[in-house]
C-alpha cells in the first residue's frame, strides 16, 4: 500500500508547508483539493503548477489526485452541460499539469429519479473519457451523495467500460447508508482508482477523528483490499474544512499512518 492525506484536513495551507508535513510524517503523496480557497485550483496558470509539480518532485512526494466538485449526475441546462463539460475538461488538465494520476468527481444527481441519474452522469463520463486517456488521467467518481454505495456507482462506470474512467471509494457513505465493506469491495473491484479512508463517531456525528477513534469499520475495508491483493493508495480524508473545531490534522499523521500500517499488516498475516 501506499498512503497519502488530503488538503481539505489542512485547508489554505500553503504549498510549501504541505510537502514539508506530508515528507515528514512519512507519506507517499497528497491528495489535493482544487478549489479556489486553495492554492492549486484549475484556474491558476502554467507557471504556478510547474512550481507545484516541482516542489513535490523535489520532496520526493506524488500528486495521487486533484480533487474537483464537478456533479457529473445533476441535472444541467444547454448552458449547464457546457459548463460541466469545459470544469471536467479543466480538471483532467490541471491533473496533467501537475503529473496527477487522478481527478475525482461526485455524483451529485440529488433527488433525480436514478435510472436517469446513472444514464446522466454515464454519458458525461464517456464523454470525458477520451480526452483523459489522450492526458494519460483518470476521472473516478466518488462514492458520495445520491451515489453513495458501492452497487450505486459501479451502475454508472460499468456502463462506460473505459478504463480511463473509475470509482473513489470513500469508506464512509457506504457504511453510513448499510453496505459492507466486502460488498462495497466486490461491486468497485473492477473500478477501483484509490480509497479515502476516514474516521468518525457514529452516523449521527460525522465529525471526523483520528483513525482508529471511532466506529468505521477501517479494519473490515483494509482487509477487503488485502485479501484482494489490492496494494493501490490509501488516503486519509479529514473535513478539517467543513468541521472547523475537529482537531487540527498536523499533529495526527504520523499516528494515522501508523494505524493504516498496522491495519495492513495485520490483515496479511
Amino acid at each position: 500500500m501506499r498512503y497519502a492525506f488530503s488538503t481539505l484536513g489542512v485547508p489554505g495551507m500553503p504549498v510549501g508547508e504541505v510537502v514539508r508535513l506530508a515528507a515528514g510524517a512519512g507519506f507517499d503523496g497528497v491528495e489535493l483539493r482544487a478549489h479556489p480557497e486553495e492554492q492549486v485550483h484549475p484556474r491558476i496558470g502554467l507557471r504556478e503548477r510547474t512550481a507545484v509539480r516541482q516542489q513535490f518532485a523535489d520532496a520526493g512526494m506524488e500528486i495521487l489526485a486533484v480533487s474537483g466538485y464537478a456533479r457529473v449526475a445533476a441535472a444541467h441546462d444547454e448552458r449547464g452541460e457546457e459548463e460541466l463539460a469545459a470544469e471536467l475538461t479543466e480538471l483532467v488538465v490541471l491533473a496533467s499539469d501537475l503529473g496527477a494520476k487522478f481527478v475525482r468527481v461526485f455524483p451529485g444527481g440529488g433527488d433525480r429519479p436514478a435510472e436517469e441519474a446513472d444514464a446522466e452522469a454515464a454519458r458525461h463520463l464517456a464523454a470525458v473519457a477520451p480526452f483523459a486517456a489522450e492526458r494519460d488521467v483518470r476521472v473516478l467518481l466518488e462514492t458520495h451523495d445520491s451515489h453513495p454505495r458501492g452497487a450505486d456507482a459501479a451502475r454508472i462506470v460499468g456502463p462506460v467500460g473505459h478504463r480511463h474512467i473509475g470509482v473513489l471509494w470513500d469508506v464512509l457513505h457506504p457504511w453510513l447508508r448499510g453496505e459492507a465493506s466486502a460488498d462495497t469491495f466486490a461491486a468497485l473491484a473492477p473500478y477501483l482508482g484509490f480509497v479515502q479512508v476516514k474516521d468518525v463517531a457514529s452516523a449521527e456525528d460525522t465529525a471526523p477523528l483520528p483513525l482508529g477513534a471511532g466506529s468505521v469499520p477501517l479494519a473490515d475495508c483494509v482487509g477487503a483490499l488485502v485479501r484482494a491483493q489490492w496494494d493501490g493508495w490509501l488516503c486519509w480524508e479529514y473535513e478539517k474544512r467543513w468541521y472547523p473545531r475537529a482537531a487540527d490534522l498536523p499533529g495526527l499523521l504520523s499516528a494515522g499512518r501508523e494505524h493504516l500500517v498496522r491495519l495492513v499488516a495485520s490483515a496479511a498475516s
